[in-house]
């Protein structure tokens, strides 16, 4: 927004995103390898490391494969869409993409501001000088694959991210943009979930008002967007003054909420410098995945907790409790029992286990 700000505001300013079309799944990874030798090359990295990163870089690319219903697949073209390396190496194609062609362009056209976040671009141009559809002709030959959709004000308006800049009286007006799929559900307040992720989304509402550029009549809509979501989920309005404050930053550490009981026992760390992140069990990934209705036997070994081994001579059980899972863990547990009980038993493997 400050970068914005700083250009100069004059009749025939205009704005105009840019969209990148399916951007993992085109970007030419054939050419990823000489990039990085480049980059590597001009940051005077020495030869090992160089070859280090092209060989990760190749072997990304090219160990590729996903499963689809139970069919297991190789991706021929592009980045695997949802990897982690695919943000990084789509970043570093573009920024070269940058740095070698599109400067060109810029320099051309006589574009005023170009400023881009992942696949979103936003020019800025003077309609007298400049022929927007020239430049995004230019753009859709930058790359075979590489293709940008064009989005135009409507009446002085553009949405670029999560803002709408606007027009208006030859200045630049910025509110926040809600999607019109957009709903206000958060975490409901009666849900069984720590305050602290119950209350991420509304600090981030609240960040959001304090921190963009934004007048003080879309300041005070926005503040009521903001409200009626948190009455819609049970909360409080008066919670947006509680949490409007700033945070200290210090250390963290993690515990599994469970409900009170995880809050009685976090609440010793009040008066240290540590704070406490919390995380939940009931997510949707083991709600939707499959349980296995009969394990198989060697997964017995693999269960944790309480168990029994009966002698199927004398009918004696012993009852204990391990988190050690296998045959061999069980196979000690029995010449223990057989030491101790002095009754002996020469096939330790004739003991049967059950677990509850």
């Amino acid at each position: 927004m400050d970068d914005l700000l700083d250009i100069p505001h004059k009749q025939g300013i205009r704005l105009i995103s840019f969209d990148i079309v399916n951007m993992y799944p085109y970007i030419p990874t054939n050419e990823h390898v000489p990039i990085i030798e480049n980059m590597s090359l001009s940051n005077q990295l020495d030869a090992k490391t160089t070859n280090e990163l092209t060989m990760i870089t190749h072997t990304v690319l090219e160990q590729n494969y996903f499963t689809f219903r139970n069919g297991n697949y190789s991706q021929t073209t592009g980045l695997a869409m949802g990897a982690p390396s695919s943000a990084i190496l789509s970043e570093i194609y573009f920024q070269h993409l940058e740095h070698t062609k599109v400067v060109d362009i810029i320099t051309q056209q006589n574009i005023i501001g170009y400023f881009r976040y992942v696949d979103d671009i936003l020019v800025v141009y003077d309609e007298s000088s400049t022929d927007i559809h020239e430049v995004h002709k230019a753009l859709n030959s930058l790359a075979p694959t590489i293709k940008f959709t064009l989005e135009n004000e409507i009446d002085s308006r553009i949405n670029f991210l999560d803002n709408t800049i606007q027009h208006k009286e030859n200045k630049l007006l910025f509110n926040i943009y809600h999607k019109p799929t957009a709903t206000d559900v958060i975490i409901p307040k009666d849900s069984c979930h720590p305050p602290e992720q119950k209350h991420a989304a509304i600090r981030h509402m609240i960040n959001r008002m304090n921190i963009y550029r934004l007048n003080d009549d879309n300041k005070r809509t926005e503040h009521q967007i903001t409200e009626q979501i948190i009455a819609n989920n049970g909360y409080e309005t008066s919670i947006i003054k509680q949490l409007n404050k700033p945070r200290h930053k210090d250390s963290w550490a993690k515990f599994t909420y469970f409900g009170r009981e995880t809050r009685v026992i976090t609440k010793l760390f009040k008066e240290t410098q540590l704070r406490i992140a919390y995380k939940v069990n009931t997510t949707i990934n083991k709600l939707l995945a499959p349980k296995p209705c009969n394990p198989k036997p060697q997964q017995q070994y693999q269960q944790s907790g309480v168990y029994s081994l009966t002698c199927p001579e004398c009918h004696m059980k012993y009852v204990g409790q391990t988190s050690r899972h296998s045959k061999k863990d069980i196979k000690n547990t029995f010449m223990t029992i057989n030491t101790t009980y002095k009754n002996p038993v020469s096939q330790p493997t004739c003991w049967t286990t059950t677990t509850p």
